[in-house]
């Protein structure tokens, strides 16, 4: 069943729990995280980020995922996950997406303002909701990825008064903040200050609160920034090595000159992406 962006925010805001944002820049990818969200009867956001485009346009992937959202047994939202051009945000929509990221936070606070506010205007038209940033998670804020864990000390943390301004004068349904995490993989356990999370909260009349960087975050720190007020957690990185993982290890099991079926590699690497999202659901909706 497809859903906006805010009707998905407002199930999560009832049940006190945080949605998972997927990103799925694959068939296997998406079918993945729609067939754990339905065996766990949970509702759940399927996204894809502009920086993936090299790996399979938008303009293929987009349609899919509207028209697995539709046919979907819960409720999904469909989200453009770090837009960093308006024209590009518009190309989601026009495909349908019912959720919109515009990632402006690397430009200057008064230029991140007008085209955040550009974004929303453009939503409305359709209907779609709008995630804006605030705020940086350090030098791989494009949605890419290190995948090296490197260790980086660019992040800027949000300021919680200056949020309040931002959300006031955008509209905007969703705001992700950095409160300490970092996109890709950790080298060391991430500082995670919930202050930040609970005084960006109080600021903007209890907005619901975005964290990327989750992959690498612990059970319980996530359940503290949940109750802090974190209702949509991004999550790609640790699902996509799960897969990645999965399918070497299917290599290692196939004898001499065995043939290799691509079909057989991904069947291997979906199954290990579908329970591993099913562990991230879990701890996100506070199930466990």
């Amino acid at each position: 069943m497809l859903v906006t962006l805010k009707e998905i925010l407002h199930m999560a805001e009832e049940r006190k729990m945080a949605v998972g944002s997927f990103n799925t820049p694959s068939l296997e990818s998406l079918m993945a995280v729609i067939h754990a969200a339905e065996e766990l009867n949970v509702p759940v956001i399927v996204q894809f980020a502009q920086c993936h485009e090299p790996w399979i346009p938008l303009a293929v992937i987009g349609k899919m995922m509207v028209e697995q959202a539709k046919a979907a047994k819960v409720p999904v939202c469909v989200h453009l996950d770090h837009g960093e051009t308006l024209e590009y945000l518009k190309e989601a929509l026009d495909l349908g997406f019912t959720g919109i990221m515009y990632d402006g936070s690397v430009l200057p606070y008064e230029e991140n303002l007008q085209n955040t506010k550009k974004a929303v205007e453009m939503a409305a038209k359709t209907g779609a909701g709008v995630e804006a940033e605030l705020g940086s998670m350090g030098r791989r804020e494009s949605g890419a990825g290190d995948r090296t864990g490197a260790k980086d000390d660019t992040k800027i943390y949000t300021d919680p008064t200056l949020a309040g301004q931002f959300v006031r004068d955008t509209q905007v349904d969703a705001l992700a903040c950095s409160f300490g995490t970092t996109h890709g993989i950790y080298l060391e356990k991430p500082q995670l200050d919930f202050d930040v999370v609970k005084k960006v909260r109080e600021q903007t009349d209890k907005i619901p609160v975005v964290m990327h960087g989750g992959s690498g975050v612990s059970r319980e720190d996530f359940h503290a920034a949940v109750k802090s007020g974190v209702r949509k957690v991004n999550y790609f990185t640790y699902m996509d090595k799960s897969g990645g993982q999965a399918a070497a290890e299917y290599l290692h099991t196939l004898k001499t000159g065995e043939p290799i079926f691509f079909s057989s590699l991904i069947q291997e690497a979906e199954k290990a992406m579908k329970e591993n999202v099913k562990e991230a659901m879990k701890i996100f909706a506070m199930m466990d």
